[in-house]
């Protein structure tokens, strides 16, 4: 099972956000409303897509405060001052190559992993949960590398030990079941995979991790 670091407060998801609500509670005290930032540069390329649209609102009826951060428009001071006023991060599904690159141009990647390290609770949907694992290169079946053109090298963030691959039971149209299994084939003899369904999530603490049920709902 996927190990973590010392006083983290992890959620990754595959796609649905049945663990989102429970797990805010757990890691924040119960507190409401949160200040949730929304990091969405994995979907700059999806603005007009449906799934869009229906992540985000999956994740406002929680009835919190919704911070949209967009990496690539802040420097890393800029973004330290958002992450200070926040109490839990989400980042946001779409393209895993143009979230990491958003990081890693403006310089953002390292406030983020200081942050979760120190304890602001992360939660990744599908390319937000990617690249929180070692290595992002088994996305690249999945997604496209070419939306990350200026990436010199495919370092996920490192706040778990395994690299998550989501929509693993291939019920996602995009994500069919030949293709979880080719990307599992390649490159689950070299990097350390957590196949994950729809339907569940990996929660990491520091204490340890395990895979959840994380059900969809209406």
């Amino acid at each position: 099972m996927a190990g973590t670091v010392p006083g983290v407060n992890i959620l990754l998801l595959s796609r649905c956000t049945g663990a989102l609500a429970p797990f805010l509670a757990d890691s924040t005290g119960g507190a409401a409303p949160l200040r949730l930032g929304y990091i969405d540069d994995a979907q700059a390329a999806f603005a007009e897509a449906p799934f869009v649209r229906a992540e985000r609102d999956s994740v406002a009826k929680l009835g919190h405060e919704i911070v949209g951060i967009t990496v690539r428009d802040l420097d890393p001071t800029e973004f330290e001052r958002v992450l200070e006023g926040l109490d839990a991060v989400y980042v946001a599904s779409g393209s895993t190559f143009a979230l990491l690159e958003g990081l890693r141009v403006s310089g953002c990647d390292e406030p983020l992993v200081r942050f979760v390290r120190a304890g602001l609770p992360y939660v990744g949907s599908s390319a937000g949960s990617i690249i929180a694992g070692p290595d992002v290169t088994p996305a690249s079946l999945m997604d496209d590398p070419a939306d990350g053109p200026t990436l010199t090298d495919l370092a996920g963030l490192g706040l778990v030990e395994q690299t998550v691959v989501p929509h693993a039971d291939g019920q996602l149209p995009p994500y069919p079941p030949e293709l979880i299994r080719r990307t599992l084939d390649a490159y689950g003899p070299d990097y350390p995979l957590l196949p994950l369904a729809d339907d569940q999530a990996l929660v990491a603490t520091g204490t340890g991790a395990k895979v959840i049920e994380s059900p969809c709902t209406g």
